[in-house]
């Protein structure tokens, strides 16, 4: 399946289409522990407030995997053709749609419908803007946006916030320092707060305002949310991130300047949405989806170099294999 995606046809959508399939369908005829409803994981009460479905509290089992799988199916081709339209691997292929369908299936609360999967779309949004900076002289502009696209997705789910730090390395890895660029990404971000603000004030709720951040000073502690056999689905998830660091070392400094750029904001991303977890402990798994944007990335990185078809292939169906034994059966 691998030598199928590597190759930049336009009918791949159609096989992340059934793969999705698969992978919600088989969850939702055979997993032995699926719920009638799930909770509508949606925490900020000012996002709520502009829902009109603000006072659902669950939806069917069936409509949030589902409506979780078309989310999932568009941020995969979105995340696609950002990797192709920046060059980002070197060459054009659909690997990392192909990496994102997969790995946002690794974990059972991946499959439903919750602020984090949203906030994938914002995350996607700003990795656009971000490797503009790249080729913008003047990138206040950018930097502006990309302060506001990170209060716009804590607007989402709190802990986003953080990716106020993600842009600001982004300005490290892609810019020479310019204070201007950085105060107006702060900028950026406080107007949307502020509009926040406006509509407290017109609710008489504006000394409320400051619990927003609150849940910045919670208590730090590690996430404690994953089992055994979490742990035996990771196997080979560890096995291909090893791999792809090797690979990735192995041709470092024969890539473009950009793409070796593009890695290093990755790594800091991956890091920053995981720390970011202690803000919201209650959403568990959930909260790591945030992580599988830059993380499906660096798969399909691995997968498009690898030059030893039987490992690959072998590595791929194993990790198919156990997304689907792991995490569809209860043991």
């Amino acid at each position: 399946m691998i030598d199928i995606f590597r190759r930049f046809n336009p009918l791949n959508i159609l096989w992340l289409a059934l793969l999705l399939i698969i992978l919600r369908g088989a969850y939702l005829l055979f997993g032995d522990a699926v719920p009638d409803e799930y909770p509508l994981q949606l925490a900020e009460p000012f996002f709520r407030a502009l829902l009109p479905l603000a006072i659902v509290k669950t939806l069917p089992a069936y409509l949030s995997i589902w409506g979780a799988a078309l989310v999932v199916l568009v941020q995969a081709i979105l995340i696609n053709y950002l990797i192709n339209a920046y060059n980002l691997l070197g060459r054009p292929s659909f690997l990392p749609a192909l990496m994102y369908v997969v790995l946002s299936g690794l974990f059972t609360p991946f499959l439903v419908l919750s602020a984090p999967l949203l906030c994938n779309f914002v995350i996607i949004w700003m990795l656009f803007k971000l490797f503009e900076l790249y080729k913008t002289d003047d990138s206040k502009a950018l930097a502006y946006d990309l302060g506001m696209l990170a209060a716009a997705g804590s607007l989402l789910y709190f802990p986003f916030t953080y990716f106020l730090a993600v842009v600001w390395i982004g300005l490290i890895i892609f810019r020479p320092f310019d204070w201007r660029e950085w105060v107006a990404t702060l900028i950026g971000y406080l107007t949307i707060f502020f509009f926040i603000g406006v509509v407290y004030y017109l609710t008489d709720k504006l000394p409320y305002l400051y619990r927003i951040w609150l849940p910045l000073g919670a208590k730090f502690a590690g996430p404690q949310v994953l089992d055994k056999y979490d742990f035996l689905s990771l196997i080979p998830v560890i096995a291909i991130f090893v791999l792809g660091t090797l690979k990735l070392q192995e041709n470092f400094f024969k890539s473009y300047v950009l793409i070796r750029k593009a890695f290093q904001l990755f790594f800091f991303m991956v890091l920053i949405a995981s720390v970011s977890y202690y803000v919201r402990p209650m959403f568990g798994l959930s909260h790591f989806i945030l992580c599988v944007v830059p993380a499906a990335i660096f798969f399909a990185y691995y997968f498009l170099y690898a030059s030893k078809r039987w490992m690959y292939e072998t590595l791929f169906f194993l990790l198919i294999t156990s997304i689907i034994y792991f995490q569809f059966n209860t043991f």
